[in-house]
């Protein structure tokens, strides 16, 4: 059984761009890996920059798998460089009922 996995960074001062690069590698690494299911993963942002991951693992040994993972472990390094985790209760969307986020279709600078 699939795990749901929602993941939110928060991008540090000019590595919005940056950390959306980045993650446009970590779910096809993930996948590649065995880590997680061919479900389709979902990228979106809260109002005050947050990037929202959402994506479902194999299992939860899977999930214990990707900490021992090298090419896992490649990108997590670069996630601390370029953005902090945060929880989603800090997010201000997360307050409502029903928590609306903008979709990122594409991984296009912010205007």
């Amino acid at each position: 059984m699939g795990i749901l996995s929602i993941a939110s960074y928060l991008p540090k001062p000019g590595k919005r761009t940056a950390l959306l690069a980045l993650l446009q590698r970590h779910v096809p690494t993930l996948r590649s890996e065995g880590l997680i299911t061919i479900h389709p993963a979902t990228l979106a942002e809260a109002e005050d920059g947050t990037i929202i991951e959402v994506f479902e693992w194999c299992s939860g040994e899977a999930k214990v798998e990707a900490h021992q993972n090298e090419a896992v472990q490649l990108i997590w390094d670069q996630f601390f460089e370029l953005c902090d985790p945060v929880p989603l209760a800090r997010l201000t969307e997360t307050k409502q009922p029903f928590a609306n986020f903008s979709s990122i279709r594409n991984l296009a600078p912010r205007h």
